[in-house]
């Protein structure tokens, strides 16, 4: 199993190719392609390459499906005696984003199979 660990809209997330992902509002158009290159960690097939900080040369290509709003969180603080309550809601703006592949130093380490399948039978 082939997976990295990527730095974007400031987490931290596990990737494999071919799902997808809900991060924080990028800056890019539904339908484009994106790449992440802090990559901190890629393990292929047990052998693990870690980055201090990032992985050199390391790279993650995904696609952005589209923006979407997360569910919506409730936040309610209330004082109790004093008839003070505050009831607000919050939806975080998400980009739903696929990754294609990964690859170290322009060679790609995994992609999604799908397309290798399609690529072999043209």
């Amino acid at each position: 199993m082939t997976y990295a660990i990527v730095e974007i809209g400031g987490t931290q997330i596990i990737v494999e190719p071919g799902r997808f992902y809900d991060i924080n509002l990028l800056d890019a158009e539904p339908e484009s392609g994106y790449t992440i290159d802090k990559v901190l960690l890629v393990n292929n097939d047990n052998e693990v390459n870690v980055g201090r900080p990032y992985v050199e040369g390391a790279t993650v290509e995904g696609t952005v499906m589209r923006h979407r709003r997360g569910k919506k969180v409730i936040v309610y603080k209330m004082q109790p005696k004093k008839k003070t309550r505050k009831k607000r809601g919050h939806r975080q703006e998400l980009t739903r984003l696929m990754i294609n592949s990964i690859s170290i130093n322009g060679s790609v380490v995994a992609q999604v199979e799908t397309e290798t399948a399609a690529a072999a039978a043209e």
